[in-house]
């Protein structure tokens, strides 16, 4: 059971400091606990020893891209909620990352607002389906978690 007390922990995956250095300091304001690493395999390396509730995922990174990262996530650690914020949006990679996964797809440059939305949104979705499955895994009941993707913040 989650310790509502417990902080979220939001990993932050992009190749640019200064969006690191934004994100950090707004999800810090909300007394989150956020871990920051510049590409893909930092991020896997890091999930490895302490998974993330929610990850922001730039898409073009040197080394590994953002799709693979997202990919490599929800394969082994499915309850966590993948955010992917890139500077280059298409309906092909939002369409994809859905596909994929992910719990929302945002275009740069993003506020500390928007930002902070998409977490707690991505902590309730997470709060939500680990409570959803615990209760209706004695009914039989299968998860249906690709229902309910909103892409209504995906801007050109």
């Amino acid at each position: 059971m989650m310790n509502m007390d417990e902080k979220t922990k939001i990993l932050v995956v992009d190749d640019e400091e200064i969006v690191r250095l934004s994100h950090t300091r707004t999800l810090a304001s909300v007394h989150c606990n956020v871990e920051v690493v510049p590409d893909g395999n930092e991020a896997l390396r890091l999930m490895e020893q302490r998974p993330a509730d929610v990850v922001l995922l730039d898409l073009r990174m040197p080394g590994m891209d953002g799709m693979a990262v997202l990919k490599t996530i929800k394969q082994r650690w499915p309850e966590t909620e993948v955010v992917i914020i890139t500077g280059y949006p298409t309906i092909e990679t939002a369409k994809e990352a859905v596909r994929l996964g992910a719990y929302d797809y945002l275009a740069k440059p993003v506020g500390p607002d928007d930002v902070i939305n998409v977490a707690n949104g991505a902590m309730t979705q997470k709060k939500w389906a680990l409570h959803r499955d615990r209760t209706q895994s004695d009914a039989g009941i299968g998860s249906s978690a690709g229902s309910s993707w909103k892409t209504s913040s995906f801007t050109y």
